[in-house]
């Protein structure tokens, strides 16, 4: 009979095993560690996640800190306010009242505080003084920069300019007092003087409260004859409340409509 040859296999040992799987444990243990202990803090240290003030487009922004999740507006998003007229109206010897209506397009764009300024001249053009101010611009809703008893002294006015001196700020908001209506419209006048009283009701379930409100006068030919601003502390939740207005001068007959132009500051 021929040889038989025989092929020897090497064995698992079963201790091999476990030696292997020990090992392996051991190291994955001791990754999780380095990466808990140092790698974690590092990336912490140096990680900034992103915001709306950092300087840089990151996150869900559609520009550098704005649009996206940002709550300001990037500018190829909002549309300029447009100034359409700037008026004064004497009030008292010396006294002038000042205004600028602004007309807001942006549906969802509010700004708050733009800072603006009026300048008064005389029919020489020169200038009398000098304003300076801020203004809320509501989202989807006119308003006016106003400035009550400007004192010119011995000066006459003949003109006034209106301009911002830096460019609003917008940011997304939903207009606050969309549920704001306007009631009644009493206007009285006599050779003394005229006054107005506004009603404005709050068709909301809660109170709204630190709402300005600005009137102009308007004769037949959309002319503005007179302008003012009072405040309201609080309209009640399903309720109303009066806006008093008073002026020493009388407008002969001649106040035709009445704009109103809450907004909440």
């Amino acid at each position: 009979m021929g040889d038989v040859e025989h092929r020897l296999r090497p064995l698992n040992h079963p201790m091999s095993s476990w030696s292997k799987n020990r090992k392996s444990l051991y190291g994955g243990i001791v990754i999780v560690f380095l990466a808990v202990v140092v790698v974690l803090p590092i990336f912490l240290h140096y990680y900034k996640a992103p915001t709306c003030f950092d300087g840089v487009r990151n996150g869900s922004e559609q520009g550098v800190d704005c649009g996206g999740s940002c709550s300001k507006l990037c500018q190829s998003s909002f549309l300029s306010a447009d100034v359409a007229w700037t008026r004064f109206e004497e009030v008292a010897p010396s006294l002038y009242n000042v205004a600028a209506y602004i007309v807001n397009q942006n549906t969802t764009g509010e700004a708050k505080n733009a800072p603006y300024r009026f300048m008064l001249y005389d029919k020489d053009g020169l200038i009398i003084t000098d304003q300076s101010g801020v203004v809320t611009l509501p989202p989807h809703r006119n308003t006016l920069a106003f400035q009550g008893a400007v004192n010119v002294g011995a000066r006459i006015p003949a003109r006034a300019l209106f301009e911002f001196t830096s460019a609003p700020n917008w940011l997304k908001r939903v207009d606050p007092l969309a549920k704001i209506s306007i009631g009644s419209k009493d206007y009285t006048e006599d050779a003394s003087g005229s006054s107005l009283m506004v009603t404005l009701k709050n068709n909301d379930i809660y109170p709204l409260a630190n709402v300005s409100v600005y009137v102009v006068l308007y004769n037949k030919d959309g002319n503005a004859l007179g302008f003012s601003k009072t405040s309201i502390d609080e309209i009640p939740a399903n309720g109303s409340s009066v806006a008093p207005f008073t002026w020493p001068r009388s407008r002969d007959g001649k106040v035709i409509s009445i704009d109103v132009l809450p907004v909440q500051e």
